[in-house]
């Protein structure tokens, strides 16, 4: 008798224990996409402060809308385009840049987020209320620019509006495109793979900027534990990969 409840008091507590975990699992500060193509992987962080543009490109990883597609609009020193699901199996030279889920994603342009090397910004078509297509995006490579230049800018392409310090310390050092600042939407960047991006902006394209030589995509949700650990690695932390963590993740959700 005795026994048997001791047991059942250790399965009360085993069971506590896992109900906890699920209810307190450590959640990551952000989302995280690996972006696979065929001229090598890159990590993309999605930013916070673009909401709506994060949870719907999560939704869309999630459901492998992305698997498959290619890199149809390529322009070396400007940006590499993908995301149109006609490109899926498409024919050559078939025109492309047309394709996607028939509802807009509404702008969340923001002054701190800005088209430097790296980011990832949403097409759109030329509506006045700058909506993003829901599926179609760009990855910026973009170009170096000296002070003279991004004076220049503000002048011919900015109807006078001033960059930022942090704005010019960006395009002075890394690059980028900063003529489509306030324009479209920024939602995230780049944590490693830029060199994939000069890769896949190099190839030889067509007279409509498509790629003679396909380049494709495919794309992966990293899992909380996944981003946990990349957070940790970021901090100067060691991955948790212990046995008790794993039986936690096996309570807790796969995803955030």
């Amino acid at each position: 008798m005795k026994k048997n409840k001791n047991l059942k008091s250790l399965v009360l507590l085993a069971c506590s224990f896992f109900i906890c975990t699920a209810l307190f699992a450590k959640t990551p500060l952000n989302h995280y996409v690996l972006i696979k193509t065929d001229k090598g992987e890159c990590l993309l962080k999605l930013y916070n402060e673009t909401p709506k543009h994060r949870d719907n490109f999560v939704k869309l990883v999630k459901t492998g809308y992305y698997d498959n597609l290619l890199f149809h609009r390529v322009i070396n020193n400007f940006m590499v385009q993908g995301g149109d699901p006609d490109s899926r199996n498409a024919a050559p030279k078939q025109e492309l840049g047309n394709g996607g889920p028939e509802y807009k994603i509404m702008s969340e342009i923001q002054e701190g987020l800005f088209h430097k090397k790296g980011t990832i910004g949403a097409a759109r078509d030329n509506n006045p209320a700058k909506e993003s297509s829901a599926s179609q995006f760009y990855l910026v490579q973009g170009k170096k620019f000296t002070e003279a230049g991004l004076d220049s800018l503000e002048t011919l392409r900015m109807q006078g509006k001033k960059f930022s310090a942090a704005q010019r310390a960006a395009y002075t050092t890394i690059g980028g495109t900063p003529h489509l600042d306030g324009n479209y939407t920024v939602f995230g960047e780049l944590l490693r793979g830029i060199p994939t991006v000069d890769a896949i902006a190099v190839v030889k394209t067509d007279s409509k900027d498509r790629p003679v030589e396909d380049v494709h995509m495919s794309m992966k949700l990293l899992t909380r534990r996944e981003a946990l650990n990349l957070e940790r690695e970021a901090a100067g932390l060691k991955p948790k990969t212990g046995f008790f963590t794993k039986l936690g993740d096996m309570f807790s959700s796969k995803y955030y």
